[in-house]
């Protein structure tokens, strides 16, 4: 028996958008590098790992982030 959470055809949103409304937090725009490292601190899946380490490098508001990795802040 495993402890592994079930797998869905779709993306939890909700974690997408607890980190970016807790690292967004009375910033305009942060790095890739940054999103990545607080992702990997907040445990969260490798699938959404993997599509934040896909970022280009770069600095990127909430908008753009939430676009790029299917969140929903706005």
């Amino acid at each position: 028996m495993t402890d592994d959470a079930p797998v869905t055809d779709q993306p939890d949103t909700r974690q997408v958008d607890e980190l970016l409304d807790d690292i967004y937090h009375g910033q305009e725009r942060i790095t890739q590098a940054v999103i990545y490292r607080r992702a990997v601190a907040a445990e969260l899946p490798a699938e959404l790992l993997s599509r934040i380490a896909a970022l280009p490098q770069g600095e990127y508001s909430v908008d753009e982030a939430a676009d790029l990795l299917g969140g929903t802040v706005a």
